[in-house]
């Protein structure tokens, strides 16, 4: 069994101006802990994320260039974690899901993820855009709407 996260978990979980921080935070170590299952994060999700979190017009208090990436690399540190990256299949993966769903705008960083996810195997994504939900091969788990054991 595997999961990924989606962008928005990891910066729920480093804006500490969030309602969702604490509840974000404890999602993302109670799941990290689970070494029975394999975690999975994706080139578009570190990009991402990186990207919002030191952005000063998006967070309050924007991390330092240096803070995102110790975050990131404590993830990729731990052993369960696979780092997902693109190879000369993923186009392929990716039209295939583009001619079930039109994909356009705003869901092609969702799409991009989606292909990443369904190129690898994995099944499960945690996060709270319902986007995803057109990907009908993906269940989609919003980690605030309940709270989640670490074997869930």
């Amino acid at each position: 069994m595997s999961y990924s996260v989606d962008a928005n978990v990891l910066l729920y979980a480093s804006d500490r101006s969030s309602p969702l921080h604490e509840q974000a935070s404890d999602f993302l170590s109670k799941r990290a802990a689970d070494q029975e299952t394999r975690f999975c994060l994706a080139w578009p999700t570190i990009m991402a994320y990186l990207r919002i979190s030191t952005h000063p017009k998006i967070f309050e208090a924007p991390l330092e260039p240096a803070e995102a990436e110790k975050n990131i690399d404590s993830l990729l540190r731990l052993p369960q974690v696979e780092l997902l990256s693109e190879d000369d299949r993923l186009w392929q993966t990716y039209q295939r899901m583009a001619s079930e769903l039109p994909i356009r705008g705003n869901l092609v960083s969702d799409a991009h993820l989606a292909a990443l996810l369904l190129h690898h195997g994995v099944k499960t994504l945690y996060t709270r855009d319902r986007d995803f939900l057109q990907f009908t091969f993906l269940e989609v788990l919003n980690p605030f709407a309940t709270p989640v054991s670490p074997a869930a």
